[in-house]
This record gives C-alpha cells, sequence and structure tokens, in this order.
C-alpha cells in the first residue's frame, strides 16, 4: 500500500499540495514554539560590561517562584568581604541608575540610557581614549557611539538630568574598546556614582576576577560568603541578568506563552489538516470504493492514506525547519519590541525542540489522516460506491462522543470563569474553552451546515434566484463538504473574535478601574523620566494647587513559609503609594474602617478580602516583602471595598520610594481649586523641579494608567490571535480552492446543458454566502460562548469591553476572504471548454 501511496501522490501532486501547505504553516508554528520554549528554559542573557569577570554576586531578584519588580541591592561592605576571599584578584562593584540628556528640557537621546561607575567600565574593556577617567564630581565619560549620537567630544559640557535634577558636567574622555558592550553609557567616578545612585551604603552587583583558572573553589566560598544576604552567586550567561534584572521575567512568560500558544497551534492544526484531508478523501471517495470492490481491507485504505499523508508531514516539516527558526526568533523580536521581554535575551533552538516539534507535527498529522479516511476504509464495497456520488452519513459514535466532551469540557469552563474566577486571571479559563467551544461544532458542523441552510433558504433563494436556487439545492446535498469550507471560517471568525475582546476587554476594564480609583484633577509627569520627592512639595505650593500628592505602584508579596503539611505560598500585592495628607484629596477610595490619615511610616491599609483573613484586621500587623524584596512588618491602619480581581493596597509613598530602583516619583497626582484649569496649572509648572520646564499636567481622563501586565498580555494576545487566526484562513483558502477544482466536470456540464459562465458564477457565489454566513454565525457562538463568562467575571457584565467595529472587521474580512478564494478559483476553471473537462475526467 505504500507503493500506491507514493504513486498516489505522483498522479495527485495539485490536490495534495493544499495538504502540504497546512502541515507546512502547522510545523513552522509548532517549531516557533518550540524555540521560544527552550528560549525561555536557557533564559540566555550574555553579559555585557561585566563579561571579564568569571563570577558575579547580586542580589536574589526571586520570591518563591516569582521575580521582584525592584532591583535587589548588596551592602556595600560585602565588596570588601569578597575581596579579601582567598583567590579573588578584583572585586568591582556594579551601580546602574538612569540618566537622560538634555536638550532644554527635553530628552536629547532618549531616556534609556544608564550611569555607571568607571571601575565597571574598565572591567569591560574600556579605555579613557582621548581625555582621561573621570575623577571630580562634574565629570563624566562617554563611549564612542554616545559621544557621535550626542554630538560631543572631549572637553565639551553636557546637560544632564540625573537623581531627579538637572547638572552640568564635562566630558573628560571618549572611551574607546568596550568590545561586546552594546549598550551604551555614561561613566562617572565611582564616588561620585554612589552617590547619584541614591542607596547609601548600596551596590547592585559584585563583580569577581579569579586570580587562578579554576574557580570552583572560590565559587563555593562566594556562596558561603553571601549565605542569609539574598544574594546569589552566576556564572556563565546567567551574569547577564545581574546587568539586566528585568530579563528574568522572560524565561516565565515565554514557556508559558509558548506552551499554551503551542497548545492552541497543535489543536487548531488538527482542525485545519483535518478538515482539508477529510476534503480530500471525499475527492476519492471512488477510488477508495473501487479499492475496496476489488478486495482492498480496510486497513490496507487506512495505512494508503496515512502513509501519504506522513510523506507530505515529513517533506512539509523538514522543509519548515529553517523558517521555523526564523519564525520563532522574528516572534521573539516582536516580545522584545513590545516591551514583553527584554531585548538582551538570545534566541535558541537547537536539536531536541525540533524533533518534538516534528513529532508533534507528525502525530497530529498522522492523527487527522486517520479520522479522515476511517469513514471510507470502513464502508462495504457497494456502499462505498454508491457514496462517492454524493456523500450522506458523516455522524460516528466516537464523533458524538468527543463532541460532547468538547462541549462538556466548554460548559465546565465557562462556570469556572463565571463563578470562580475574578478580574483578568479569567482569561487563563476563558482562552482554553474558546477552542473546545470551536471544536465541538467542528465536530457536528455537518448537522449545524444542514440547518442553517434550511434557516437560510428563502433569503438565499430570493437573492439568488434561480442561481440561488441552484445553490441551496447543492448545499443541501452536498452538506458535509460545505461544512469543511464552514469550519475553518467559523475558527477564524470564532478565535478571532474571542481572543481579541479578550484583551480589549482587560486592557479597558483595567485602565478604568485604575483611573476610577483616582479623584485628581490632572497628573503631573517629567519627560526625563522621574522627579524628586520635594517636587510635590513645590507643586503643593503653586498658587489655585488644594493638594499634591506622589503616586507609585508596584508590588508587594506575602510569603507563607513552608511547614510539615504546606509547602508554603506567595501571595501578590499590587501597592500603590500615596501621601497620608494628601491622599483623600486625590482619591476616590473611602475606607470602611481606619482612615488615609494614619497611612504613615511603616503602615498600610489594604482592600477588605485581605483584612477579612486571620491575623489582618485592621488595627494587627501584616508582614510583606516590598518591590526590592525587603520583608517590612506594616499597621493595618484601614481597609476599603476592592473590586473583586483587582486588589490593590495603599502604602506611604516615602516608604516605596525607599525600596525603588531609584528613589524618584514618577508621577504626582494634583487636586486643584474651582476655577484652576489644567492650563494654568501647566503654565505656572515651569519653574518648578529639578529640570526647569520638563514638567508636564496632563488631564486625568487622558493620563495613561500604569500596568505593565496589560501591555504584556496585549502583544501575547494579539501575536496568538493573529498566528492562529492566519492559519485559519490559509486553511480556508485551501479548502474553497480545492472545492472549486473538484466541481469542474459539475460546472462543465451546466455549461453543456446551456448556464452561462455569469450563471455558474452567481450561483457560487451565493454558495458563498451561505459558507461566509454560517461560519460567521458559528463563529460568533464561539465567540458569545468565551467572552459572557469572561465579561461576568471580570466586569459582571455580559457585555465584552471594545469597539463594535473589531467584530465587523473581523466578520468582513473572513467574508471577503470567502468569496474571493470561490470565485477567483472557479472563474480560472470556467476558462477551460467544457468538452476538454468531460473528456479529461
Amino acid at each position: 500500500m505504500f507503493r500506491i501511496a507514493m504513486q498516489s501522490l505522483a498522479f495527485r501532486k495539485g490536490s495534495f499540495l493544499a495538504s502540504f501547505i497546512s502541515l507546512f504553516f502547522g510545523a513552522t508554528i509548532l517549531l516557533a514554539c518550540g524555540g521560544l520554549m527552550e528560549t525561555g528554559i536557557r533564559g540566555a542573557v550574555p553579559p555585557q560590561r561585566l563579561a571579564a569577570a568569571p563570577l558575579v554576586v547580586t542580589g536574589d531578584q526571586h520570591t518563591g517562584n516569582k521575580v521582584l519588580p525592584s532591583r535587589v541591592r548588596l551592602p556595600d561592605d560585602l565588596v570588601t568581604t569578597v575581596q579579601h576571599l582567598p583567590g579573588v584578584q578584583r572585586a568591582v562593584p556594579d551601580v546602574s541608575f538612569p540618566v537622560v540628556p538634555l536638550n532644554g528640557a527635553r530628552p536629547a537621546a532618549g531616556t534609556d540610557l544608564q550611569g555607571h561607575g568607571w571601575s565597571a567600565g574598565q572591567l569591560a574593556g574600556y579605555t579613557p581614549g582621548e581625555g582621561g577617567a573621570p575623577n571630580a564630581s562634574d565629570e563624566v565619560l562617554l563611549d564612542t557611539a554616545l559621544a557621535k549620537r550626542l554630538g560631543v567630544r572631549t572637553g565639551d559640557k553636557v546637560q544632564l538630568a540625573v537623581a531627579g535634577r538637572q547638572q552640568e558636567y564635562r566630558v573628560s574622555g571618549v572611551a574607546t574598546g568596550g568590545v561586546g558592550v552594546r549598550a551604551s553609557a555614561f561613566y562617572f567616578s565611582d564616588r561620585q556614582a554612589a552617590e547619584l545612585l541614591g542607596h547609601d551604603g548600596r551596590v547592585d552587583s559584585i563583580a569577581v576576577v579569579p586570580s587562578t583558572a579554576d574557580d570552583g573553589a572560590l565559587r563555593k566560598a562566594l556562596k558561603a560568603a553571601v549565605a542569609g544576604r539574598s544574594a546569589v552567586v552566576l556564572s556563565g550567561d546567567d551574569r547577564g541578568t545581574a546587568e539586566f534584572p528585568d530579563a528574568l521575567a522572560a524565561p516565565t512568560r515565554l514557556i508559558s506563552m509558548s506552551a499554551v500558544f503551542g497548545g492552541i497551534a497543535v489543536l487548531v492544526a488538527v482542525f485545519v489538516v483535518g478538515s482539508t484531508l477529510a476534503l480530500l478523501a471525499q475527492q476519492r471517495q471512488r477510488e477508495m470504493a473501487l479499492l475496496r470492490a476489488i478486495g482492498t481491507t480496510p486497513q490496507q485504505v487506512r495505512r494508503m492514506v496515512v502513509g501519504e499523508t506522513l510523506v507530505i508531514a515529513v517533506a512539509a516539516s523538514l522543509i519548515a525547519l529553517l523558517p521555523g527558526w526564523f519564525a520563532g526568533e522574528w516572534m521573539l523580536g516582536r516580545l522584545q519590541d513590545g516591551g514583553v521581554i527584554a531585548p538582551q535575551v538570545e534566541y535558541h533552538e537547537g536539536w531536541i525542540p525540533m524533533l518534538v516539534a516534528g513529532a508533534v507535527s507528525l502525530l497530529s498529522a498522522v492523527g487527522a489522516a486517520f479520522i479522515a479516511a476511517r469513514g471510507a476504509a470502513k464502508a462495504r464495497p457497494a456502499e462505498a460506491l454508491a457514496e462517492a456520488a454524493l456523500q450522506r452519513r458523516w455522524l460516528s459514535t466516537p464523533r458524538l462522543l468527543l463532541a460532547l466532551l468538547c462541549f462538556a469540557g466548554g460548559t465546565a469552563l465557562a462556570v469556572v470563569t463565571s463563578t470562580v474566577m475574578h478580574g483578568t486571571i479569567a482569561a487563563s479559563t476563558a482562552g482554553p474553552s474558546a477552542m473546545l467551544w470551536a471544536g465541538g461544532l467542528a465536530l457536528i458542523g455537518p448537522g449545524l451546515t444542514r440547518v442553517l441552510t434550511a434557516v437560510l433558504h428563502p433569503v438565499l433563494r430570493g437573492l439568488g434566484g434561480l442561481s440561488g436556487y441552484l445553490a441551496v439545492r447543492n448545499a443541501k446535498a452536498r452538506r458535509i463538504r460545505v461544512a469543511g469550507a464552514v469550519t475553518p471560517v467559523m475558527l477564524a471568525t470564532g478565535l478571532a473574535t474571542a481572543l481579541i475582546y479578550l484583551q480589549t476587554s482587560q486592557a479597558l476594564v483595567a485602565h478604568q478601574v485604575s483611573t476610577d480609583l483616582l479623584g485628581a484633577d490632572a497628573v503631573v509627569s517629567s519627560a526625563t523620566g522621574g522627579m524628586a520627592p520635594q517636587t510635590v512639595a513645590q507643586i503643593a505650593g503653586l498658587p489655585g494647587v488644594r493638594a499634591a500628592s506622589p503616586y507609585l505602584t508596584s508590588e508587594a508579596f506575602r510569603v507563607t513559609p513552608a511547614t510539615a503539611d504546606d509547602h508554603g505560598n506567595v501571595d501578590r500585592l499590587p501597592v500603590t503609594g500615596v501621601a497620608a495628607d494628601a491622599a483623600d484629596k486625590v482619591l476616590t477610595v473611602r475606607p470602611t474602617a481606619g482612615s488615609f490619615a494614619q497611612l504613615t511610616g511603616d503602615s498600610v491599609l489594604l482592600p477588605t478580602s485581605w483584612t477579612a483573613r486571620k491575623g489582618q484586621e485592621v488595627g494587627g500587623t501584616v508582614t510583606l516583602q516590598l518591590g526590592d524584596g525587603a520583608s517590612v512588618p506594616l499597621r493595618v491602619v484601614g481597609s476599603f471595598e476592592a473590586k473583586p480581581g483587582f486588589d490593590t493596597a495603599f502604602l506611604p509613598a516615602a516608604l516605596m520610594l525607599e525600596h525603588s530602583d531609584t528613589g524618584l516619583v514618577p508621577q504626582i497626582l494634583v487636586s486643584t481649586d474651582p476655577g484652576t484649569s489644567t492650563d494654568t496649572l501647566r503654565a505656572s509648572l515651569g519653574g518648578v523641579g529639578g529640570v526647569p520646564g520638563s514638567l508636564r499636567a496632563t488631564e486625568l481622563s487622558t493620563a495613561k494608567a500604569q500596568s505593565g501586565d496589560s501591555g504584556t498580555s496585549a502583544w501575547i494576545n494579539y501575536l496568538l490571535a493573529g498566528t492562529i487566526v492566519g492559519y485559519a484562513v490559509i486553511s480556508l483558502v485551501n479548502t474553497l480552492i480545492i472545492s472549486a477544482s473538484e466541481r469542474r466536470r459539475e460546472f462543465a456540464l451546466q455549461r453543456l446543458v446551456g448556464s452561462t459562465t455569469a450563471q455558474i458564477l452567481r450561483m457560487m457565489a451565493v454558495e458563498a454566502l451561505l459558507v461566509a454566513v454560517s461560519g460567521a454565525f458559528l463563529g460568533t457562538l464561539v465567540g458569545v460562548a468565551t467572552l459572557v463568562p469572561f465579561s461576568l467575571a471580570l466586569n459582571g457584565s455580559p457585555w465584552p469591553q471594545g469597539s463594535l467595529w473589531i467584530y465587523l472587521a473581523v466578520i468582513g474580512s473572513v467574508g471577503v476572504l470567502t468569496f474571493a478564494a470561490t470565485l477567483l478559483p472557479t472563474r480560472m476553471t470556467l476558462r477551460t471548454r467544457p468538452a476538454e473537462v468531460i473528456a479529461a475526467t
């Protein structure tokens, strides 16, 4: 049978091209997911400035399985301890802080530049070049690329915004060297860098240069020296995370995303490939029936179909190896451009993910082929010959059981989503439910197509006249094949609608919840990225200002220690920093117990969902890990009713600044007196702040909510939706082209009995309309079944958040593709003379 399978492939090259295309794109997506998975597992972040140090000591940025949002810094006395360890040649402290070059009050070259001590620059291989090293407090050294970017030379003066104020520095030199360092930076004297860091007695990392080639013993000594200090010893590519701690979130995000993405891709591939193969099997019903009539066993027929598919799948997987690698690298690049993954994370894809992705692709293809061949293989020869002319049977016990399982799973997830989940976490169960609903509808597609054809019959008959009548009759007679075209339309419509509205709903509701907490009239921000804490008092003293408060957002964690009966737990809690004397004037929150006036020192105002827990009542004490990992016992001075799923706690702004990366205020909430406009406030800000003219006042209604998570999920969801829907669209085009080419003989007979080309095209247009409307309707059902429970959990409303134009754009795009993929192949088929078609078939 394998030899027959190979002969069939050679004879039906055009037909099997559709299967090859579907399998190729499926393998490409799986290979890309495999590359992202390995990239996440490796978490490779090659060091740059610290590359010359084989070992690096830095703060432990993890608490449980979560990454702390702020840098965990080390006490500077640890540098001396490390320097005196046997086997240490040099212990170089490293610090990093934001520096913004200025052109007046505006950034001259972006706000993503950093400042470091010159010792770390020397470790990276920099030499002062023309000029000398920075020694005085008003000197700075630039690398060659940055000096060229700013247009400065040795001896020039540069204006920099650093530590929340504007300062003038003389360029002591332009550094050369630094091979492998891709991030430009400013280098100050070590003493000046420690002062500008704003955290006295702290360093970010310690680069360790051993005195011998064997650093194994030194690694053990370092681990012993930092024990109990919330520090880790890094080597290899892990050293890069000491320079770029934002990259520590990459592994968790990439692994979870690629696992979900790959799982959904496999499910879509099974449906897409299965739909394509089923259509091809239907085209070959007569061939298979003849094989059965001359004595071929059902097992041989199945082996033939599976063998054909296996050959195609192997070829598609091999050819997809290189495109899959580039697709994974491209996807990582898009995630890095969107700020989801740190740009320093390097892409890796070895032979293991390629092998796994290829195996999964082959298994899904063989499974789809086995299901597609099952009906033809089991039919009796005489029945198969009769069935070949017009296929009618489609429902089997396994198919029905699978459909019931899909609907049961979708229903269970819908109940869990709407009753158990709250807030944006509901998306974790809503997303998989979309695939289950789509799978269930696809399995019973022929039956649903028959019902929808009957419902649409009067409308289509009226629109198309005689052509409409023929289209409806064809659809009723060929409902199983029509269902094969409806399925990809349903997948594209349903998945696009569900995934896009999941994201828009999360983003809009999160923004609304964030802004609903604010009762201020304006938000003040700085063009240089941050403001000194004293700027708040300056703004509060301006004419027309009633109150001003710092506004900071971060995360805190409640760690439950492990016991003999429990592995412990880490509860994440978003926190907001405000000033006690202004909070009630710039926030809409009204505590149900306690007050904001008591929010001073080491204190916290918790949501009632937390104060209801034992030991965390108002008046008690709760110990939280703040952003930099410091465990602080906090007095619970009040509670308030938060929206379910959007819990947040309020901390004193001064406490959060102490445990933040920069010690600078990102935003200031301002409440103004009646009659004071935002324009008036903006005009009076000119002389305020460390960088005159850099402050901007924005109306609260247009202020941007601070939410990194929503941006992350947006990129992931849109990338997921775009790729999966694109795959479904490819299947749609494939299916419709195959369907049109299959009917060449039918079109020829119609033309021989007097039908014109225009009449046949009108008939096919009506059929395309039926497919588009039926697929859009079923896809809408998938979207509704997914989005209603999610919206109830998110916002208490059954309606998703987002513009109606999103839905209309999805429906319109899929409709245009359906018509184009139906009419263009039909028009090309009609170019051949009818007699030639009849003779050839």
